[in-house]
Formats: structure tokens, C-alpha cells, sequence
């Protein structure tokens, strides 16, 4: 039977407004029942959040009706944005094994990396060289540029995002080589080109590390034109200072005096004043820091929740020796007439340099945590003490000859005391960097020992540090991991919890968050943290990781290829 033309009508109009009002298609993911902390230091939502694909999609009223694929009870444990490592050196790791277990277990969700060094751009000597360095992680170094190794970590497959600095050290030996000289005018120029094309390929901008030749020898005019050079796409400038001790505040004001010339930020590793009598310096950083900032400098900082430092056996010889490289070198300290001198200059109780085992104030608190020497691996865990007590030499012969058996040897350093590491994360501009791999205690990882960091920090901040400690609020202490270093280094949409962010998500227990690892066991994963998600993809279930790899590159504001996805 026809129908009437009115009622044709009004049963089109009637089917079009079903269609403009049909339901949206379900979220993918739903967390329901859960603290939420939107990483800028607000006070937490009661709220449930919605994922569509790697995307944050909505936050709805805890309880709302809502169709997902996949609802997890986070019952009333804290939900936040991933947390951001602003100094990472998994870069071998995460190479040897893409799911970087011992921080994803901690939250981590985007690693940094660039102290100093970078992986690439690279000649082809540099690559030579770069594999003789290799230790117990050994692979193929078939890229050039800084671009290409963060591509293909990405190929690969890796568990975290990863983003990187270009190291102002890869850029000067890529021109300059590893000797103890001033570039000219057209190698300066070739050299800020280098870092105008890590920026193009996504660098956040340049990363410096200037107690380490060759490092040492790069003057603040060279450094600045680097900085300079990055600054022209948004780059920054960050820096392990040329001294965190006798001349820890002279260093600091190079670096502010570089933010200043760039005008973009500028920021310094791993805050610390090291040798106890140092530590009255760090207040006084502080307020310079602070005063830097009232001016409206953007100057700010990261540390590790730690005491002991950790870097090679190598930052206990002057730098003159260590110049032209690791042969080199090796070559002067064989010499007796050489050796003769650096004992010498490593006694001297006034250095010109900055000798970090001095800083320790003893050999007992220089533990010896990584070798390369099979031969020598039954020394780990030993201090430099105990192994030139057991050698029968002075610690200044021992360190030399570990050198010569093993060249760089990795420690860990007694410098810095718990009240200033207190205060230095008391300040609202710290973030935090483990300064460290992203491990798991198998394979070959267990052919070397660790920094606790690698398996505690961000645990121990929050749980001894922000918890027990009370050293700022929960929502000041997820801010300091998320929306504090994402805003500081311009990462669109990361470090943050609300929608259109990338679903970066981290469940754990606000009460039950805690480090495990110590300076005797290092390998132990922290607890604490149950569910965390990278770009949607469930990385973590139950404090388990998954296996899944769904980690992207996170590139800087110099960006030039296609839009992120």
C-alpha cells in the first residue's frame, strides 16, 4: 500500500534525526573508579577516562553509562598521565631489550635521552669507535643521524615513547675529533648546522655534559652558538654542568648565561652540589635559580632521589690525559713519566679539575658497579678500596690500571647529603631523570651490576620522597613527572590527562608505591605501580609487563617531517 507524501515525509525527517543522534561507536578503553590526576598539579577528579584508540577521548562522570570494548576497576587507586624520564640512557638497553622493564614497571612512559651524547649524527669513524666502546649490549650501528636511530628503535619495537637532546660532544667530535682544541670559524659553522638538522629530524635541542672530555674542552662561546642554533626552531639548552662542586655556582651561571643569550630554556641535569664541603652551595643555587627565574628566565632542573652519583672510574683522572679518546688515553697512562704526573695531579688536594673521587671524600665510598672486562667482573660490587687492598697497590695505581685492563669503568660515587637532595626536590622546577639504563635483572643484564635509580627512582620519589617524606602533594609530585618536563621541552599532548592527550596512563597505589632497590642488590623492580598504557596499548597488567611495544619517537618543536600520528 503507498503511503501518504506528508507521512513519507515526516518518516524521513524522523529517520534522519535517529541518524544525527545515533550513539558514538564504543571508547576502546574504559577506567572506571579511579583518582585522577590530570598531571598539572590540580587536585584530583573523581572521574572515569575514556580512550579511543592513542588518544584520551573524554572524562566522564564516575558511574556514567558508557559503551567500551574494555573497562578497567582501578578501585580508587591514583590515575595519571605516564610518567616523562628527562634523563635516560637506555639507549643501549632498550636495544638489547625493547620493553625497558625496570621503568615501565615505575610508570615511565617517555624516555630522554642526549646527555652529552647522543646517537648521532655519526661519521664513519665516530662509528668505529663507537663499536669498540661497546660492552656486555652489542649490535650493529647501521644508522647516521640522531633521526635514524630514534626511527629505528621505533621499527624495532620498544615499550616507551623516546625523545633526545642532540649531544653537544657527538657534534663537536663529529667535526672537531676528541683532541683539546677551538674550532674555527667554518667548523663552528658546520657544527651548528648539525644541530640544525637534529632539530629538523625532532631533537628537543642541544644536551651538553661538560666534566667529560672532550666535552671539557668546549668553551661557553661554542656552547652558546649551539644553543643558538637550536634555540631557532624552539630549541633548548641542557646541561651537566662543567663543575657540581668547587666551581658548582661559577657553572651554573654559564648556564643561565646561555638560557639567557638563546631565550629559550635552559635547564640543569642531575642537581647537586657533590663533596660535603660543597653542600652548603646548594642553597645558594637555588636562590640563583630562582632569581634567574623571577626575571623570567625559563631555567629549571632534574635530579635522581639519590645520594650517590654514578658515572666511569674515568671522572677520577684529569682531562688532559683522557684527550684524542680511550687509545690515546690508555697510550699516556702506560708512560711511567705520564703516570708519575696524573698520580700526582689525582693527590692534589686543589685541583684544577673536577675529580670526583676526591669529591667522595674516601675510596670506600667509590663502588665499582660495571666492567666490560669479563677478567674483572668478580670485582663488582667491591669498592675501590677493598680492590687496591686487595691488589696490594695505592687506590690512585689501582684506578689507573683498571683503566688501562678495562677503560671505562662504570661507578657509583658518595657526594651529595639527603638534606640538599631534599631541598633540591622541594623546588617547583625540578623534574626527575634516572640517569640510568631501562633494564630487567635477566640475560644479559646480569653481567653487570647497577645505580639503584635504574630499577627505583621514580618509586622512591613518590613513595619515600612525596609520601612518607611529605615533601609536597601527590597531585605537586605526578606534576613534577608529567606536566612539568612536557611543558618545559613543548611535547605536544604528552604529560597530560584530558582529551585529546595521548593515552600515556599509569594506575598504581598511592600507599603502596616503594623502591626496593639498594646500592648491595640495584636489580630489585620497584612495587606499586599496577596498570600502565602507552598510546592505548596496555603495557603493564597487574604489575606484569605485557610485552607489548607500541613506543613512538616524541620529536621537538624543530620537527619538520609529517604530523605526528
Amino acid at each position: 500500500m503507498l503511503r501518504p507524501l506528508s507521512a513519507l515525509i515526516v518518516l524521513a525527517l524522523a529517520s534522519h534525526g535517529a541518524a544525527a543522534q545515533a550513539p558514538e561507536p564504543p571508547y576502546d578503553l574504559l577506567i572506571r573508579n579511579g583518582v585522577v590526576y590530570d598531571g598539572s598539579g590540580a587536585p584530583p577528579q573523581q572521574v572515569d577516562v575514556a580512550v579511543r584508540g592513542d588518544r584520551i577521548a573524554a572524562l566522564l562522570p564516575q558511574g556514567a553509562k558508557a559503551n567500551a570494548t574494555r573497562t578497567l576497576d582501578a578501585h580508587g587507586r591514583a590515575v595519571s598521565p605516564g610518567f616523562i624520564n628527562m634523563l635516560s640512557w637506555a639507549v643501549d638497553s632498550l636495544v638489547a631489550d625493547g620493553r625497558g622493564v625496570s621503568d615501565t614497571r615505575q610508570g615511565v612512559t617517555l624516555e630522554v635521552f642526549g646527555e652529552g651524547w647522543s646517537m648521532g649524527p655519526y661519521t664513519d669513524q665516530m662509528k668505529i669507535d663507537a663499536l669498540k666502546q661497546q660492552g656486555d649490549i652489542r649490535y650493529p650501528i647501521d644508522w647516521t643521524t640522531l633521526g635514524d636511530y630514534l626511527e629505528l628503535l621505533q621499527s624495532r619495537g620498544v615499550t616507551p615513547n623516546v625523545a633526545s637532546f642532540v649531544g653537544a660532544t657527538t657534534v663537536r667530535i663529529h667535526e672537531l675529533g676528541e683532541d683539546d682544541v677551538k674550532p674555527d670559524a667554518a667548523q663552528l659553522a658546520r657544527m651548528q648546522d648539525l644541530v640544525r638538522q637534529a632539530m629538523e629530524e625532532g631533537a628537543l635541542g642541544v644536551g651538553a655534559s661538560l666534566i667529560y672530555p672532550p666535552a671539557t674542552f668546549a668553551d661557553g662561546d661554542e656552547l652558546t652558538a649551539l644553543a643558538r642554533a637550536a634555540a631557532e626552531s624552539g630549541g633548548g639548552y641542557i646541561a651537566h654542568m662543567r663543575s657540581e662542586a668547587d666551581r658548582f655556582l661559577e657553572a651554573l651561571d654559564e648556564t643561565i648565561a646561555i638560557g639567557k643569550a638563546t631565550g629559550e630554556r635552559a635547564e640543569v641535569y642531575h642537581l647537586k652540589a657533590a663533596g660535603e664541603k660543597n653542600w652548603p652551595k646548594m642553597s645558594q643555587a637555588i636562590d640563583r635559580i630562582q632569581a634567574a627565574r623571577d626575571q623570567g628566565l625559563k631555567i629549571s632542573a632534574d635530579m635522581y632521589a639519590y645520594t650517590a652519583g654514578g658515572t666511569g672510574l674515568t671522572a677520577g683522572l684529569p682531562p688532559w690525559v683522557q684527550a684524542g679518546g680511550p687509545e690515546q688515553m690508555v697510550a699516556r697512562l702506560k708512560d711511567p713519566a705520564t703516570r708519575a704526573k696524573v698520580i700526582a695531579e689525582m693527590r692534589d688536594p686543589a685541583p684544577s679539575w673536577e675529580n670526583i673521587r676526591q669529591l667522595a671524600g674516601s675510596d670506600e665510598r667509590v663502588l665499582l658497579i660495571e666492567f666490560k672486562s669479563e677478567k674483572l667482573k668478580p670485582l663488582l660490587g667491591k669498592s675501590l678500596a677493598d680492590v687496591a687492598a686487595e691488589r696490594g697497590t695505592s687506590a690512585e695505581d689501582t684506578l689507573i690500571d683498571l683503566i688501562i685492563e678495562d677503560q671505562r669503568i662504570g661507578a657509583a660515587y658518595f657526594l651529595m647529603s639527603e638534606e640538599n637532595v631534599e631541598l633540591g626536590l622541594k623546588q617547583p622546577w625540578v623534574s626527575l631523570g634516572s640517569d640510568a639504563e631501562s633494564s630487567a635483572p635477566e640475560g644479559v643484564f646480569l653481567k653487570s651490576s647497577t645505580h639503584p635509580r635504574a630499577y627505583g627512582n621514580f618509586a622512591r620519589f613518590l613513595g619515600h620522597y612525596v609520601r612518607d617524606r611529605k615533601l609536597m602533594t601527590l597531585q605537586e609530585g605526578i606534576h613534577r613527572l608529567t606536566g612539568l618536563p612536557a611543558g618545559n621541552w613543548k611535547l605536544k599532548d604528552r604529560g597530560c590527562l584530558a582529551p585529546g592527550c595521548f593515552a600515556d596512563i599509569v594506575v598504581f597505589d598511592p600507599a603502596a608505591i616503594a623502591d626496593h632497590a639498594t646500592y648491595a642488590r640495584p636489580q630489585q623492580y620497584a612495587s606499586g605501580v599496577d596498570e600502565v598504557f602507552v598510546n592505548g596499548v596496555q603495557v603493564l597488567h597487574e604489575g606484569q609487563h605485557t610485552g607489548a611495544k607500541p613506543g613512538r619517537v616524541v620529536r621537538g618543536p624543530g620537527w619538520r617531517g609529517p604530523a605526528q600520528p
